[in-house]
């Protein structure tokens, strides 16, 4: 039996980072990309390199390209976590696991470094082949918790919880992440959204500038922490953002969201030190007319555009800057 799942990345719309400090926001999966994991009986419980973690390199230049794209453990660890956390969940949940081994390799496309939640697709990817191997269903929201818990708990990787739940969900998800949800249910409060809401949308990103995710956040959390007045506004209005963004897409007033995208924007550079490639970036897409934001961290954006003739420019200006400009697939 051979079992293949897949799990792809994912666009923060508006509201982040406002995730990580029980806001909300709006994400969409990308079906442009994907990360795989492959799962088969064998005799023996194997887990299998994949390109990223081989360490026989041809030059010395080779290891330092390899190290950029993938960092210095690539996913291998990710694999290793994932199953001793399932193994964790499933012994809680009550389930009895067969004694059956298997065999699993991943691969995946997703532009690394780029705030598109790369890693968390490849846990999420090889949990649904864990689940699949063993007859073990878990549902959306508890299977986005546990798959942060990798993250944070196995891994010691600072993350939220809004990648988890739309790779668990896929598709367009509103999530409110008020400190009562979870205490009422143990998740957050989702909502499925249908894409056919948004007006037109694109995504562009460079590794070049991307900006690890425990550089951007581990300065916020501080300042939070430490109740710094304009982050906690920023975090109110953030989530205000994501609120005003899903009324008017099931209102059917899409079309008119690109300001709150800007916002959003405009407030995060207000607060952060942003590198200049990765305000240009946004600068040259609203040059161009369309709105924009970060995704993520920094490294990829994404904005909204009123025609096709916009949306040239916009592919135009940014690939001449070395920036791959997409429109994200979201529906399967």
């Amino acid at each position: 039996m051979l079992i293949r799942r897949t799990s792809h990345p994912r666009a923060g719309l508006i509201g982040n980072p406002s995730d990580g400090y029980n806001g909300k926001t709006i994400a969409f999966i990308i079906r442009n990309f994907s990360a795989e994991v492959v799962l088969w009986e064998s005799p023996e419980l194997e887990i299998l390199p994949a390109k990223r973690d081989l360490m026989i390199f041809d030059t010395i230049d080779h290891l330092v390209e390899d190290v950029h794209d993938h960092g210095y453990y690539g996913g291998f660890r990710l694999l290793k976590a994932s199953v001793k956390r399932f193994h964790d969940y499933c012994n809680d949940a009550g389930y009895k696991l067969h004694d059956r081994n298997f065999s699993l390799r991943y691969s995946s496309d997703i532009p690394p470094h780029v705030g598109m939640a790369g890693s968390s697709a490849i846990i999420t990817a090889c949990f649904k082949a864990l689940m699949t191997f063993y007859d073990v269903s878990i549902p959306p929201a508890d299977l986005a918790n546990v798959v942060l818990s990798v993250e944070n708990d196995e891994l010691k990787i600072p993350a939220g919880l809004q990648d988890r739940v739309i790779q668990a969900y896929e598709g367009l998800v509103f999530m409110d992440f008020a400190k009562e949800h979870f205490a009422n249910q143990g998740t957050g409060f989702y909502e499925p959204i249908s894409p056919d809401t948004l007006p037109p949308i694109f995504v562009a990103f460079t590794t070049i500038q991307s900006e690890g995710t425990e550089v951007f956040h581990n300065d916020i959390r501080g300042r939070y922490n430490r109740k710094e007045s304009a982050v906690l506004a920023a975090m109110e209005e953030w989530a205000d953002l994501a609120q005003q963004t899903r009324d008017m897409l099931i209102a059917g007033r899409g079309t008119e969201i690109g300001p709150l995208l800007d916002r959003n924007f405009d407030l995060r550079r207000s607060l952060y030190e942003l590198s200049p490639g990765n305000i240009e970036m946004v600068e040259t897409a609203r040059a161009a007319g369309a709105s924009a934001k970060f995704t993520g961290s920094g490294g990829a954006i994404v904005g909204t555009y009123p025609d096709e003739a916009t949306f040239d420019r916009v592919k135009s200006d940014l690939e001449a800057k070395g920036i791959s400009v997409i429109k994200p697939q979201i529906e399967a």
